[in-house]
């Protein structure tokens, strides 16, 4: 098993574009290349993207994503950080 902070540390290596699925915010999901971390998962995400979820059918819509450049999410909002499959 990797510890998440190894896990975080390879994407930010390869410049991995990630999903990352908020606490409690099941109609969110923010999209990026990880460009910093700390020891509290705090993340900086580089050419951030918003995309809306239906909350029905759990389906990203990525048509109505909104652009927001670089933003810091706190590790606590944070609940799951996956690879995108481009």
């Amino acid at each position: 098993m990797v510890p998440p902070i190894n896990c975080i540390f390879g994407y930010l290596q390869q410049q991995t574009v990630v999903t990352i699925w908020l606490y409690e915010q099941v109609g969110i999901r923010m999209r990026g290349k990880i460009s910093g971390f700390d020891e509290f998962m705090n993340i900086v995400i580089e050419d951030a993207v918003e995309i809306p979820v239906n909350v029905k059918n759990g389906i990203e819509e990525v048509d109505k994503s909104k652009k927001l450049g670089k933003i810091l999410l706190k590790g606590d909002n944070i609940t799951l950080i996956t690879p995108v499959d481009e």
